[in-house]
């Protein structure tokens, strides 16, 4: 099985010490590729040389709302500058990650100015883009509606149902991690049963968001044969099918 990782901070120093030994860690159990996501300005420019240096590596620009309160007050021309530059790289492909927080001390308002700016440089670009939302999943849906992108991922999905398929109706993908291996999680397990295969992609959000049965531990792109066992389960279905199901829709939405 070849399967995809649409967001793993694989720039992080968890993975420092010895990176591409982690990464044929992850390729032994049939991760091909993984898609790291910008979350400040301190890592675009590094992330395309880093890309560059490990086949199946690839990465989106953005600034994550919990780093927009240290960004620099010209961080969007930064952005912009970053994106020129990466025009030409396939291994850029998407604007992300993005979002909006609730938790956050900062104020909605001042993460969603920051949101829409970051939204309206995914059209320029004709990017996906990679979206984090915190309790915010109605005010996301409200600016997706008014700024058309060209699809995207919901990272680290849950919800109901019925915010799945508004998100999916607008060309947004769910991305299905370690959320979907906890018994207690009844309804975000209900709503990835019977979203449409096609609306899924996998994730491990390493080295974030570790699996049931590994609390504590670091997260890792090996893991995530173990979140594609549980999807399989959840849906009732083989996992060879399902995995080829699951890269076609991230090749689509990536390009491919």
């Amino acid at each position: 099985m070849r399967i995809t990782d649409s967001h793993c901070h694989f720039d992080f120093s968890a993975f420092e010490a010895d990176r591409a030994q982690h990464w044929q860690r992850a390729q032994a159990v049939g991760v091909h590729r993984l898609v790291i996501p910008g979350i400040e300005a301190a890592q675009w420019p590094t992330l395309p040389s880093l890309c560059e240096a490990h086949t199946g590596l690839y990465y989106g620009l953005g600034l994550h709302p919990w780093w927009l309160a240290k960004a620099a007050a010209d961080w969007p021309s930064q952005l912009a500058a970053a994106l020129v530059l990466a025009n030409a790289d396939k291994r850029c492909v998407a604007v992300g990650e993005i979002g909006l927080d609730k938790n956050l001390s900062l104020a909605l308002d001042q993460q969603e100015a920051a949101f829409i700016v970051q939204l309206k440089l995914a059209i320029e670009y004709q990017l996906p883009v990679i979206l984090h939302s915190h309790g915010t999943h109605d005010r996301i849906l409200k600016w997706l509606r008014r700024y058309a992108v060209v699809g995207g991922v919901l990272h680290g999905f849950s919800g109901s149902l019925q915010q799945a398929e508004a998100f999916w109706a607008l060309g947004i993908h769910i991305g299905v991690g370690g959320t979907i291996t906890y018994p207690r999680a009844n309804k975000t397990r209900q709503a990835i049963a019977a979203l449409p295969v096609e609306a899924l992609v996998l994730e491990t959000d390493s080295p974030d968001m570790p699996l049931c049965g590994f609390q504590g531990q670091p997260n890792h792109p090996a893991q995530l044969p173990l979140v594609l066992t549980a999807l399989a389960g959840l849906r009732q279905v083989d996992e060879t099918s399902l995995a080829i199901q699951l890269d076609r829709n991230i090749e689509r939405l990536f390009g491919w």
